[in-house]
């Protein structure tokens, strides 16, 4: 102790902060739980997944700091690098489990798609720590993503106050979302999901005017920002330029034609023409990326040899080289066996191809995608795993429908959620040095949190599909239904090559534009609902009137704590009704 002018008491610290702690493991795990039914349910609407550690570290100052009292930042980046490592289930799984659902295959092996999905968590890891050195200490890539948490923890005060904001979003959105859902499923009233603005304004349909009522989606549009633009920019394309240009040269389908086939104006041209030209660009972009990802690779694979040469992977920083390969073998041993036994067609060679494929392509995307967000912050993980699952298909093409589908897209979730590890730690990794914690510290941590992500998205998997319909109105999972739709192509011969073909051009040509991503991005505006795309716009002008206005500083410390609760509100309602609706049901019976 020693004495202040004052004569107050303070606290002289002669050892290390707080860091690996048993209270930052379960606050952790806690938030992580929260954040992975989150964004996990957000992702089935949107089609794509945002990062939790800035969330993470929002609310873990909130929590550690403001509630428990507790100071250390080294302490605070391994509660959200815990957090985090949950959340990276739910983006790996959302894109590829629904699929299944989807396609009517309810009845596979739930704990063997958990179990593969941890498999391939510890293979994303262990492939990318060995690459942490090099990427961070030398190379110095930026991780936007990373540099952003590190600023949070860097200032107490300020993540304090961002977390009374989220919990106010978290309150104003669960609040509205739950009076509109009560008053729509429990009291049958109609309305509280979709505004059709465009009939009460007499836009014709083919327009497409009907927006989705949602602050979560909103609120994702305003975090996503001018990144967002390019993905509204598909959407608009579609109905309010082709579909007028398709309209004045009578190429759209006569009412009659429409009432045979039970559709909407809205609905055909989404499921036949603009849905295949999307898939392909999602394909083609992510095509793109990798050819304009090969500098990368070889860049990696110098840095790999670098670390090698240097032993980097034996110094006091990183955990035992030993360790992770025994990490990679045991992996790769499980996902094997996961392969021959998923489906009793599954024969040893090809199972052994599959695993062997698998993990080849956890360690090729993983090195692409960390070095991608890295330098752009941004990650082509649904195009990366579109590719993945579709070359697994062509493989156990042959087994049966059922085999081939269940198989490949249980390697294909694991090698997903292993994408999403990898560059879900080098984004804490890259936090950590601008904070100056352990790189050993915080790669226990990731490793101590990637059996539990796939645990909780499984259970919400099944919950929000027997309450909603995975693929619905609702719950639409435009990337599962992606997936879906290649699949069944593939397997029935039915492939809309044409438009498959022009979507994967492109794509290609807007991914070689230089602006990365920006064919998977307009390609999920072809693809998803233009109802989503259209509340999706607000939060995206948003956010570039309040930079204006404002300033790109406001945004930082006010709107995007904010923008997160509306997500995180929304959403727990959402699975909260949802479980309501299975419970309620189970009981009824």
């Amino acid at each position: 102790m020693a004495d202040t002018e004052a004569g107050e008491k303070r606290i002289i610290r002669t050892g290390p902060y707080p860091e690996l702690t048993l209270t930052a493991v379960l606050v952790g795990y806690g938030l992580g739980i929260l954040i992975a039914l989150s964004i996990g349910y957000a992702s089935l609407i949107l089609g794509f997944s945002i990062e939790g550690s800035e969330l993470a570290a929002i609310l873990g100052f909130g929590i550690l700091r403001g509630i428990m009292g507790r100071s250390s930042i080294v302490e605070n980046n391994i509660n959200q690098t815990i957090a985090s490592s949950v959340n990276g289930a739910s983006a790996g799984m959302m894109f590829t489990v629904p699929a299944l659902f989807i396609l009517g295959r309810t009845d596979f092996n739930a704990v063997l798609m958990v179990f593969a999905c941890i498999a391939g968590g510890i293979l994303g890891i262990a492939f990318i720590i060995p690459l942490r050195k090099q990427m961070i200490d030398f190379e110095r890539l930026t991780y936007p993503g990373g540099v952003a948490v590190a600023t949070i923890l860097k200032s107490p005060g300020a993540g304090v106050h961002k977390a009374l904001l989220l919990l106010s979003g978290i309150a104003v959105s669960g609040i509205i979302y739950f009076v509109s859902q009560y008053m729509g499923q429990i009291k049958g009233l109609s309305g509280f999901e979709y505004w059709n603005l465009g009939k009460l304004i007499g836009m014709p349909e083919y327009m497409n005017g009907v927006w989705y009522i949602s602050l979560m989606t909103i609120g994702i549009g305003f975090i996503s920002g001018r990144g967002g633009f390019y993905f509204v920019i598909g959407g608009f394309v579609c109905y309010w330029i082709l579909a007028p240009i398709l309209a004045a040269y009578d190429l759209l389908p006569a009412p009659e034609t429409l009432a045979t086939l039970e559709q909407t104006m809205p609905d055909y041209m989404r499921l036949s023409l603009f849905r295949p030209v999307g898939i392909g660009m999602l394909i083609g972009g992510a095509l793109a990326g990798i050819v304009l990802a090969l500098p990368l690779i070889v860049s990696a694979v110098r840095s790999m040899h670098n670390a090698a040469k240097m032993k980097t992977a034996l110094s006091k920083d990183e955990m035992p080289i030993r360790l992770l390969y025994i990490g990679i073998a045991g992996a790769t041993i499980l996902l094997f066996v996961i392969s021959i036994t998923s489906v009793k067609e599954m024969g040893i060679i090809r199972g052994g191809l599959m695993a062997l494929l698998g993990t080849a392509w956890i360690w090729v995307a993983g090195v692409i995608l960390s070095e991608c967000i890295g330098r752009t912050n941004w990650s082509p993980l649904s195009g990366m795993t579109l590719i993945a699952v579709t070359i697994l298909i062509v493989i156990s093409k042959g087994l049966g429908d059922t085999a081939s589908i269940v198989s490949s897209i249980m390697v294909g979730a694991a090698a997903c959620v292993a994408m999403a590890q990898a560059t879900d730690l080098m984004l804490d990794l890259k936090t950590g040095y601008l904070v100056g914690a352990s790189p050993r510290k915080q790669q226990i941590g990731q490793f101590l949190a990637t059996w539990l992500g796939p645990i909780v998205i499984m259970a919400l998997i099944f919950v929000l599909h027997k309450a909603y319909g995975l693929g619905s109105d609702r719950l639409p999972a435009p990337q599962a239904q992606a997936l879906a739709s290649t699949i069944q192509g593939i397997l029935g011969g039915d492939v809309p090559l044409h438009k498959y073909i022009a979507g994967a051009g492109l794509g290609a040509l807007l991914s070689a534009s230089g602006i990365g991503g920006l064919g998977i991005l307009v390609g999920l505006g072809f693809y998803l609902p233009f109802a989503i795309v259209l509340t999706y716009s607000i939060g995206t002008l948003l956010r570039l009137f309040v930079d204006w206005k404002k300033g790109p500083q406001f945004s930082e410390e006010v709107g995007i704590p904010v923008a997160a609760g509306l997500i995180v509100g929304e959403a727990l309602v959402g699975v909260g009704f949802a479980l309501y609706f299975v419970i309620a049901g189970s009981i009824s019976k």
